[in-house]
């Protein structure tokens, strides 16, 4: 949940610094996505996992598009609207997937 928050607060490090990037993309790349999938009851992690890079671009893109559109793009702001839908995020349950879960008579070893 503070991953959004380093993110941007290693943004107003100095330009070029691996300090400054690399905790940016790794947040943009996978914080929103694992934010919106975790935590995950019993053995669905591999799944959230793998979903969790473009789970977290989708909102990136969407909310880039939006501020170039309102021509109001900063990586500030982007990455504090991001940020702020990661925190929401968060704190929501994770959403449920489909196949994340194996059917009873696989689960109790029967094979019926």
């Amino acid at each position: 949940m503070a991953s959004g928050w380093v993110a941007l607060a290693a943004a107003l490090l100095p330009g070029g610094s691996a300090l400054r990037w690399v905790p940016v993309l790794a947040f943009v790349c996978f914080a929103p996505g694992l934010a919106l999938l975790l935590p995950r009851p019993g053995g669905a992690r591999l799944e959230a996992v793998a979903l969790a890079a473009p789970l977290s671009l989708a909102p990136a893109v969407l909310t880039a598009t939006s501020l170039f559109l309102l021509e109001a793009f900063s990586v500030g702001v982007f990455l504090g609207v991001l940020a702020a839908f990661t925190t929401v995020a968060a704190l929501l349950p994770g959403v449920p997937l489909l196949g994340g879960a194996a059917p009873p008579e696989v689960r109790d070893g029967s094979g019926r």
